[in-house]
């Protein structure tokens, strides 16, 4: 077998057809599963597409590189289920494009952080992480509570996340616009609405300031709503295995 070798040592070509042959079998091996991918996530009750709120505050996660220093995948670890709480699912990111895992923790992860602190505390956490967290390094984000949010494409976006496979509905799209400004004010009447279209969607004066839907609003209506979808009251404690 090893003598055979030589033939492909010996001739270039020869070597070049059996290496793309050998690549092409890993590539298929590697890509043909996503094809079933719908197949292999295990259904998990309470999983809905984002908000257009909290689409919106995730786009600005993504562009402020919030990503870089924070992860959003728990892994089945007991150190890390003891520090976090129940593993990932994968059904809990079947509506990101892209997902969030991340690799990097700089920062804590943030699979669980909706409802672990206050709108409050999430706005003087971004504008100084210091006044909160005294040997915190992550720099602060005091222009997100001075921005106005455009929402002039927000329903361009979610038609956009309907392309990759995103369940929105014609009602979901035709009220993003709607939604979006409710979700920020609860005396609203879309309000119901939206928690209607959205199940356990926080409906808050996010930032405290009702003046205007900043993209500081959609910033913390993003971080409030991750880990919060799932009950794993339902669930095992270290992770996915129902009682």
């Amino acid at each position: 077998m090893l003598s055979k070798h030589g033939v492909f040592e010996r001739n270039a070509w020869l070597l070049s057809i059996g290496t793309l042959i050998v690549v092409s079998i890993g590539g298929i091996v590697q890509i043909a599963p996503l094809f079933y991918l719908k197949s292999t996530i295990e259904k998990v009750e309470g999983m809905r597409p984002y908000s257009p709120l909290e689409l919106a505050g995730r786009d600005i996660y993504i562009r402020e590189g919030c990503y870089l220093c924070h992860s959003q995948m728990i892994r089945s670890l007991r150190d890390e289920v003891e520090r976090y709480g129940p593993y990932s699912l994968a059904a809990e990111s079947m509506y990101d494009h892209p997902f969030q895992w991340g690799s990097k923790r700089t920062g804590p992860d943030l699979a669980r952080v909706g409802g672990k602190y206050s709108d409050d505390w999430h706005v003087a956490h971004m504008v100084n992480p210091r006044s909160v967290v005294p040997e915190s390094i992550m720099p602060g984000y005091p222009w997100l509570a001075q921005r106005k949010l455009d929402a002039s494409d927000v329903a361009e976006r979610l038609k956009a996340q309907v392309a990759v496979g995103v369940p929105y509905t014609e009602e979901m799209i035709a009220n993003a616009a709607a939604d979006l400004a409710a979700q920020t004010d609860p005396d609203s009447d879309g309000a119901e609405d939206v928690a209607a279209r959205y199940p356990k969607a926080v409906v808050s004066d996010f930032d405290g300031d009702a003046s205007e839907v900043t993209e500081l609003d959609a910033m913390i209506a993003y971080l409030q709503m991750l880990g919060t979808l799932v009950d794993f009251t339902k669930y095992d404690a270290a992770g996915p295995n129902l009682r």
